[in-house]
């Protein structure tokens, strides 16, 4: 298996396959973002310019950077020719099971031979979906972190079948990605999922219980053990409705009862309050 990375394709343009897109081509890769609908890939190109021209305008990317990070980008909805050149492909679909193994059989037919395929899943198992490949042993899980282009960690999941060659190349992307990079087991969400969501389910009972408004709680997290964001703010922006699936893997898998998703957090999803997404959760998003 060949190690070198030189193409980088990732499929899903939502939140967070744009951002691992916009990513990878800034840090050199020739990139292909890929997403069967055609009008979330051109949302998904788009966001990713406006994300480099704030930078330009911040004075953290150069005229010259942005425009060398678009050149090497390129949209697909055709998957075949997305994966065709593709030394790694990101999964960054929908966190479903079913969805990302089907995913992972037919790369095994119309990506290179030589290709890791990595999944951006924050809580799955990376084995399971290792199963479903030709090759279960370039399988890897590359969990990145929202808003990706902003937000330095990754962690590398290593699934039981992954290879030290998988890991080491996958490694090497990071670095020059310029990721902060911790290595764990596969193991029911992970390390930062499973103590991120933790607090963040606890935050959401305390607001049902009327302990202290969302922004109370917030700020408590903030300013008292210096969090960058609060966990209620957090859940807003990476969506209840995901949270909300993630937890009911945790706590059918762990069968911890801090992991019951609230029923806040159920009537909330119910009704359509997701978070920055839709507009409004714990904040009133504009």
């Amino acid at each position: 298996m060949s190690t070198e990375i030189k193409r980088i394709a990732v499929l899903g343009a939502g939140t967070m396959g744009h951002g691992i897109a916009h990513v990878a081509a800034a840090s050199g890769y020739d990139t292909s973002l890929f997403d069967l609908n055609e009008q979330a890939l051109d949302s998904g190109l788009a966001q990713i310019q406006a994300n480099l021209q704030k930078g330009v305008a911040r004075g953290k990317v150069s005229e010259d950077e942005m425009e060398a990070a678009l050149a090497r980008l390129d949209g697909h909805t055709d998957l075949a020719l997305a994966v065709a050149e593709a030394d790694l492909v990101v999964e960054a679909v929908p966190e479903i099971m079913s969805l990302k193994k089907e995913i992972f059989s037919t790369l095994s037919t119309l990506a290179p031979e030589h290709a890791i395929l990595a999944s951006n899943t924050s809580s799955l198992s990376v084995s399971d979906i290792a199963s479903a490949a030709a090759r279960p042993e370039q399988v890897i899980g590359m969990h990145f972190f929202n808003p990706v282009h902003i937000l330095k960690l990754l962690e590398i999941v290593v699934a039981d079948q992954s290879s030290d060659a998988t890991l080491a190349a996958v490694r090497a992307v990071g670095v020059r990605m310029n990721r902060e990079l911790v290595v764990v087991k596969d193991s029911p969400g992970f390390a930062s999922s499973r103590l991120g969501l933790c607090l963040g389910l606890e935050a959401i009972r305390m607001v049902e219980q009327g302990v202290a408004s969302a922004e109370d709680i917030d700020k408590a997290m903030v300013h008292g053990y210096k969090h960058p964001m609060g966990p209620l703010k957090l859940t807003d922006l990476v969506g209840l409705d995901v949270r909300l699936k993630i937890a009911e893997y945790l706590h059918q898998e762990l069968g911890a009862e801090s992991f019951r998703p609230p029923q806040l957090m159920r009537d909330m999803v119910a009704a359509g309050k997701l978070g920055k997404k839709s507009g409004e959760g714990f904040y009133s998003w504009d």
